[in-house]
């Protein structure tokens, strides 16, 4: 399973996000957009926006922090 968020430092559903995978044994690809901008333009390129946290799981993208859509996208 590939799971990346794209984030920010001071982004606090970004921090939910990443404590919810470390929760759940998750291991999974922190992008830090603020300080990466080639990955910053991948991003905007799967959405379409600049929000994070962005997540993809296994492909599938969730814009936020949406537990219900990430454990259905992980499978728990």
């Amino acid at each position: 399973m590939t799971v990346k968020i794209y984030s920010t430092p001071t982004c606090p559903y970004c921090m939910r996000a990443k404590q919810f995978f470390k929760d759940n044994n998750i291991e999974f690809e922190d992008i830090d957009v603020s300080t990466d901008r080639v990955r910053a333009e991948e991003m905007v390129r799967k959405t379409g926006q600049m929000g994070v946290p962005v997540l993809d799981i296994n492909g599938e993208i969730i814009v936020g922090f949406d537990q219900e859509k990430i454990k259905s996208a992980l499978g728990l």
